[in-house]
């Protein structure tokens, strides 16, 4: 999936698990996706949790596809709920901060030139779903990775509300990922379709993207 270019730890990020983050990019230079339960840490997965608990239902608006003047809400494809995370509640920086340390990493251990994170809350309603899609378009440069992290206590296999990552478009089996809190699903987001399967309950999770920098001008990628 990628080069394998590997590179010695300078030894100066010593705020997060060096030993997962290099996980994390084993897993993306081999098989181009990485699956790591229980990755989150707790701390930082419990103040998602709460904040996501916390908010109101005027502060969710319906998903949509595409962006700028090519949003389109479209019930066919997707029946969840997103709120933007900015950064200013406490849990929303520790995540930022959390992410932008992955960054850094990824960018050192695999040159993929990762330069801007946003991400979402997404609630699932019992029976809501996502279909099968593509984060990122081939030849857009725009979304390079995915990642999608799970704020569910107690979830049962039962339940329901599995991502099913699939290894191309012909793939109709795909890897079922149980939504569980803290896990953590990186992959490269112009390689694999995927979809969110209806759950039993409310479902919620994090999903965000990391950009390369497609700036032209004072036109600022991605928009402000």
């Amino acid at each position: 999936m990628l080069a394998a270019k590997h590179f010695p730890s300078s030894g100066c990020n010593s705020g997060f698990d060096e030993t997962l983050f290099q996980q994390i990019a084993d897993d993306l230079r081999e098989k181009g996706f990485s699956v790591r339960p229980a990755a989150l840490p707790e701390h930082i997965a419990n103040a998602l949790y709460a904040q996501q608990q916390s908010l109101s239902d005027h502060k969710y608006a319906d998903a949509g596809i595409g962006r700028g003047t090519n949003f389109v809400k479209t019930e066919f494809v997707r029946t969840d709920e997103i709120c933007w995370i900015t950064g200013e509640s406490n849990a929303g920086a520790q995540w930022i901060d959390w992410m932008g340390q992955l960054q850094r990493f990824l960018n050192q251990q695999l040159f993929l030139g990762l330069f801007s994170f946003e991400s979402h809350f997404a609630h699932y309603e019992p029976g809501a779903y996502y279909k099968r899609h593509y984060d990122a378009f081939r030849g857009e440069a725009n979304r390079v990775l995915s990642v999608v992290t799970y704020l569910n206590p107690a979830w049962g296999h039962e339940e329901g509300g599995e991502l099913v990552l699939y290894r191309d478009d012909h793939d109709r089996t795909g890897l079922k990922v149980v939504p569980l809190f803290g896990s953590l699903v990186v992959f490269l987001s112009e390689e694999f379709p995927h979809e969110v399967l209806p759950a039993r309950r409310d479902r919620y999770s994090v999903a965000g993207w990391f950009r390369v920098n497609t700036s032209i001008g004072n036109n600022i990628d991605p928009p402000r």
